[in-house]
């Protein structure tokens, strides 16, 4: 199913309440984007995407509204509530998880990418069997322009704001639940792109003046004054050639709770942009102090990640002040924000990658949840 609801004489044999129920989830995976979400996702974590952990996810969302607002379901149905405490372990309400959680958050969390980063790939696939999950959703092959996707996005978010206004109104179906649902699609700017942004910005070199070096302005304004036998102007300094090479320092903690996948992506992420800028990356591995250290060349088209010791405790800024000392442009470091980071560094644009980020908020510079 991708914006097109199918049904077979199955459906038919049903009952109507469930009927209904189940017409809402299927309505419901169109209404917020499941399909498109998927097919960006994948393309954000190409091979190592599963889009049956993604349908999974998605089906306890859903079926977790449809039964808030008080339809039935076939059952067994697989359920978020229910999902979370056997996969994850937090016993939360119906209406902690429509609230809080949307189905890429849960899709990452359920990959052991958040909690304590082990995974819990058996508890998963046991309730998913348990519950006879069968995959729903059909993929979409692209995903358009990204002008179209948010377009799309902020469509749907307005057709289920007043679905939800409706129903709150009549005292029954989903917006009888009583607040916006997290999984509602919106637009918003995938951590990839927003890190992207930070990075070009901050190794963008900006023209240096050199006294030692005359504006061609000048030069030629200073020949025309000559010929015309009238005052020569005030000397202008042109500006110097960029032949320093800009330098981005990422800093691994190696004593949060990161997942081996979730590295991968990210690494990758910021060493393609260490290539195109052409720039230097210094990368540091710490957690109470710099455990290991290396300079990545701007050149090399492979770069493996170094393995991280775990464990220990964290502080900011022994990695904060080798950063100045190396005169980088920016410093990102890759944390879950337990730590003493002191005052701001003056003058160096710092970037703090988070897991999951939550209600965190940076003690400065600029924050990306890496679960968006």
């Amino acid at each position: 199913m991708g914006e097109t609801i199918t049904y077979g004489p199955a459906f038919e044999a049903l009952p109507l309440h469930e009927q209904m129920g189940l017409a809402a989830h299927h309505v419901l995976h169109v209404a917020l984007r499941h399909s498109s979400r998927a097919a960006a996702l994948e393309a954000r974590l190409g091979e190592g995407f599963d889009a049956a952990l993604f349908n999974l996810a998605a089906d306890a969302l859903i079926n977790e509204a449809v039964l808030a607002g008080d339809h039935a379901l076939p059952r067994p149905a697989v359920l978020a509530t229910s999902l979370i405490h056997q996969a994850l372990g937090p016993n939360l309400t119906s209406a902690d998880v429509l609230g809080d959680w949307d189905a890429e958050r849960l899709y990452f969390a359920l990959r052991g990418q958040g909690g304590d980063g082990t995974g819990r790939e058996g508890e998963t696939q046991a309730y998913a069997q348990a519950k006879e999950f069968e995959a729903d959703l059909e993929q979409e092959t692209g995903t358009g322009e990204e002008g179209d996707a948010v377009q799309d996005a902020a469509r749907w978010r307005q057709h289920l704001t007043r679905a939800m206004d409706a129903g709150r109104s009549a005292g029954r179906g989903i917006g009888r639940i009583g607040h916006r649902l997290a999984d509602v699609a919106q637009p918003r700017v995938p951590w990839e792109q927003m890190l992207r942004r930070l990075l070009s910005q901050a190794v963008m070199q900006a023209p240096q003046h050199s006294p030692g070096r005359p504006s061609r302005r000048w030069i030629a304004s200073t020949a025309q004054a000559m010929r015309a036998s009238t005052p020569e102007p005030g000397f202008e300094a042109g500006y110097k050639p960029r032949t320093d090479v800009p330098r981005i320092a990422i800093a691994m903690d190696a004593s949060s709770s990161i997942d081996d996948a979730r590295l991968s992506m990210f690494w990758a992420e910021v060493t393609g942009i260490a290539r195109r800028m052409r720039a230097e990356l210094h990368l540091m591995v710490f957690d109470d102090a710099i455990r290991h250290r290396a300079r990545i060349d701007p050149t090399a088209t492979q770069v493996a990640l170094p393995e991280l010791p775990r464990g220990g405790g964290t502080a900011f800024i022994p990695v904060i002040r080798e950063a100045q000392e190396l005169g980088v442009s920016a410093l990102v470091i890759f944390t879950d924000l337990e730590g003493d980071a002191g005052p701001p560094p003056r003058g160096l644009p710092v970037i703090w990658a988070l897991p999951e980020a939550g209600a965190t908020e940076p003690p400065f510079g600029r924050l990306i949840d890496l679960s968006r």
